[in-house]
């Protein structure tokens, strides 16, 4: 304190005598090596696979590089990539295949010849998928109010939902009408397919296949194949074969011509009198007609009833059917309570109860029960007119099974 002088004095000439050495003196404290650092991959990216990934990146201009090397696995696993471009407008390409399902952290670097590192480079929410994600997949569903309509060529239109976003394809597999096996899809941007040529009644199996995330290098298939709701065409049954059959418990007709065999004549839209069922009202409802379709129909499918141009339409009706009348016909009239369960206990089958609620002359078309017994004779059984009036009136019955 005495000599504030004298002391810095002495602090100054320590810094002159170190400041003396040549530049490159701190070599000696590295092995009389210089530390350098190869320049370091841009633009890392990574795009999932299935049980695998893809790594890409930009390549450093720096002509030292010789070669990358990816660790991953907490450098237990790696790969090494050569350098065998310096442009950094090029993209180099690393598949890291064999991984486990899982969301890894990759660390790159780049290497000279004489084994210098670049700085880490890390690309981190790598993921990689697999079984797990395969088992959460499904196909993509067909329209659940209209899954499919058969056109006049009989050509089939199918009717799918909105996919998911990542949906790449649903694949078709199915037979056409020559019973050759067909392939075709359906792109995720269309709602609609049609098969020009199909066979009505065979199976129709779809199978859809996404991607996990946009940019990645695998498709993924859903693990099964769905099979499309049954596709079928209407095929209207021969009027020429129908005939009535006279119960003692059905309706009679108003005159003679006005009989039930009216209802099959082929007559379009509502009909006037006399070209009219017309019944002569003797009994209160319900009451019955039956009749004959001449033959045997495995999938009876629809019914079309057409009212009068007038009154007397039913609005309420049920159809019943059975393949054989033997022993079959109930011994109650058809307006008692009991009629319904001995009609079942015969071994008939109520197809539909069909319900109006207009005035009942338009045609109007309803759809039995899925999956009917065989059916070649029918009852038609008026529950209630419109004008709640025991006299019923018909144009014209038609029938369909499915093909």
């Amino acid at each position: 304190m005495k000599h504030p002088i004298t002391a810095r004095l002495l602090f100054l000439c320590f810094l002159l005598v170190f400041s003396c050495e040549k530049p490159t003196d701190y070599r000696k404290y590295l092995n009389g090596q210089e530390i350098t650092y190869p320049g370091i991959p841009s633009d890392p990216a990574v795009y999932p696979g299935n049980g695998r990934l893809l790594l890409t990146w930009h390549p450093n201009p720096d002509p030292s590089v010789t070669k990358y090397e990816v660790y991953w696995n907490n450098y237990a696993d790696s790969i090494t990539v050569p350098a065998t471009s310096h442009n950094p407008s090029d993209t180099v390409r690393c598949y890291v295949n064999n991984l486990a399902e899982y969301t890894y952290t990759f660390f790159v670097n780049a290497f000279d010849s004489v084994g210098d590192k670049s700085v880490t480079t890390e690309i981190d929410n790598a993921h990689v998928y697999g079984p797990i994600y395969q088992a959460g997949l499904h196909n993509r569903l067909p329209n659940t109010d209209t899954p499919y309509v058969v056109n006049a060529n009989n050509s089939v239109t199918l009717f799918f939902s909105t996919p998911d976003t990542i949906n790449i394809t649903t694949s078709l597999s199915y037979t056409d009408s020559t019973g050759k096996a067909v392939t075709g899809s359906i792109s995720p941007d269309s709602s609609s397919v049609t098969l020009l040529s199909f066979q009505f009644g065979s199976s129709l199996l779809y199978q859809s296949s996404y991607i996990p995330q946009r940019g990645a290098i695998d498709t993924f298939l859903t693990t099964k194949s769905d099979t499309f709701p049954s596709i079928f065409r209407l095929v209207e049954c021969n009027k020429a074969l129908f005939a009535a059959i006279n119960e003692p418990t059905d309706m009679q007709p108003y005159e003679a011509q006005t009989n039930v065999s009216v209802l099959w004549n082929g007559s379009v839209g509502p009909q006037g009198f006399p070209n009219v069922f017309h019944s002569d009202g003797a009994n209160s409802l319900p009451q019955t007609i039956t009749f004959d379709m001449g033959a045997l129909y495995t999938d009876l499918a629809v019914i079309e009833e057409t009212g009068r141009n007038c009154c007397h339409n039913p609005n309420d009706f049920e159809v019943w059917g059975i393949a054989d009348t033997t022993g079959a016909f109930p011994t109650l009239a058809s307006n008692d309570p009991g009629w319904k369960a001995q009609n079942i206990s015969l071994g008939w089958t109520e197809l539909t109860e069909a319900f109006r609620s207009d005035d009942g002359e338009a045609a109007m078309k309803f759809n039995f029960i899925s999956n009917p017994p065989p059916v070649r004779f029918i009852r038609f059984r008026v529950i209630q007119t419109v004008d709640q009036s025991n006299y019923v009136n018909m144009s014209q019955l038609t029938f369909w099974y499915k093909l």
